[in-house]
């Protein structure tokens, strides 16, 4: 049976939004809020770790990330209510693990902002070294944050326009590289890859994790789409499959024209300059520039989505709910999350921001995947609705599959997760006790 509930603005609560965005916008969304500056980064990482092995490191991620992504596919086709994860959360357990949900996705999205706008303007600095570290490149981290803010205040559709234009910039530069460096492919890769201890290959696969997480950005804003439970669980499955195989194939050419990039900070600009010189290199890295810009703008397009729904559900202050008058955006969510984003990104590096963002997405993960059961239960079943063959075997394997990952993080990430938990929990009481005075 389909939700009687789920049809139309003033059944789900989101008065005012634009309906703007369409099952190629949520692939857009999805693919900026997972191809940031993993790739750019990672790929000498997994050659250090797992040599010729490293190329199906990805393909192992890949389909591990798949199963979570068709538990995400389902799930959002029970709902068009803009949220995502807090609304699955708070339908299925409560508001309380709802607002947990929101909560925590919003500190890791904002702790993935932190992290990528450091990278992006030190990437900047390879054609103006003042951006590489001191007051520039603090000042220019804070302006890439106030820049991004004032195109989603704007308007949704301004910041779809942004998303599109820097998912083409992004993609050029990589595709180039595989198309290049495809025809050198080692053949060792195929024929004598090793497989590494399983110690070893878990904690590598945390770290190649982070390429992948970040798909959720699309099922945020769902109150802006024109056929949000049709168009949001195709464009997740067809954009991490893509995702996947572009990633297999960007790894396959790194180990096959720069074998000893392990050591290297900035891995596929050194391939680059191999295939193409110094042009290469400058193109790559402009490329990773763009594919940032890319990952920051999805970033700030969907994240507030998820304070706002927050403040309609009563888990937050009203004022989150508000939408600005003229411009249809939930401005005050949108200015908050940049303000939290800046702050940490002032206070903080990129690898141990990257690594707490990937520890609580899991988390968020994995009450995602135990939401489906529940809401299985609750709501039942529609015509057209997105299938999971196999019933829950896949929510099965992408729960073992989170919290195995989950075990390799450090006691640091589990520490201040717990901490940001407490403040938020005291921050729900306060406002619930408000909400009930009035």
């Amino acid at each position: 049976m389909r939700r009687d509930d789920s049809r139309g603005p003033d059944q789900n609560g989101d008065v005012g939004l634009r309906k703007e965005i369409s099952q190629l916008g949520f692939g857009a969304i999805a693919l900026n809020g997972t191809i940031g500056a993993g790739i750019f980064a990672l790929p000498a990482i997994a050659v250090a770790r797992a040599g010729l092995f490293s190329p199906w490191i990805y393909v192992g991620c890949g389909l591990l990330i798949m199963a979570i992504v068709f538990v995400f596919a389902r799930v959002a086709s029970y709902f068009q209510n803009t949220g995502g994860p807090v609304v699955y959360a708070t339908e299925a357990f409560g508001p309380f693990t709802g607002f947990q949900t929101g909560w925590l996705l919003t500190l890791s999205r904002a702790a993935a902002f932190a992290a990528n706008a450091h990278l992006m303007v030190t990437y900047a600095g390879w054609f103006w070294p003042p951006l590489a570290d001191g007051t520039i490149h603090t000042a220019a981290v804070a302006l890439v944050c106030v820049l991004l803010t004032l195109v989603n205040v704007i308007g949704i559709r301004q910041g779809m326009l942004a998303i599109f234009a820097l998912t083409v910039l992004k993609l050029l530069p990589l595709l180039l590289l595989v198309f290049l460096g495809i025809s050198q492919t080692n053949p060792e890769i195929f024929t004598g890859a090793q497989i590494p201890a399983l110690d070893s290959l878990g904690e590598t696969m945390l770290i190649v994790f982070y390429a992948f997480v970040g798909f959720e950005s699309a099922v945020i804003p769902a109150g802006e789409a024109r056929n949000a439970q049709r168009d949001i669980p195709l464009a997740l499955v067809r954009t991490i499959l893509a995702i996947t195989i572009f990633y297999f194939l960007i790894q396959v050419v790194t180990l096959s024209v720069a074998p000893g990039v392990e050591n290297s900070k900035t891995p596929l600009a050194d391939v680059a300059a191999i295939l193409m010189g110094t042009v290469g290199a400058a193109i790559l890295t402009m490329g990773a520039v763009f594919s940032i810009s890319g990952n920051l703008t999805a970033s700030m397009l969907s994240a507030p989505r998820m304070l706002y729904a927050m403040g309609h559900l009563g888990s937050l202050p009203d004022w989150f709910g508000k939408v600005h008058p003229r411009f249809q955006t939930p401005a005050n969510s949108i200015c908050l999350y940049a303000l939290f984003s800046i702050v940490l990104a002032l206070s903080g590096g990129f690898i141990w921001l990257a690594a707490m963002s990937t520890v609580v997405r899991l988390m968020v993960y994995v009450l995602c995947i135990a939401s489906l059961p529940v809401l299985h239960r609750k709501l039942g079943e529609y015509e057209g609705q997105f299938r999971l063959h196999g019933g829950m075997a896949i929510p099965i394997v992408a729960l073992v599959v989170s919290i195995w990952l989950m075990t390799h993080a450090s006691m640091k990430s589990w520490l201040v997760t717990g901490v940001f938990m407490l403040l938020g929990s005291v921050m729900y009481v306060v406002t619930r006790h408000r909400n009930r005075a009035k």
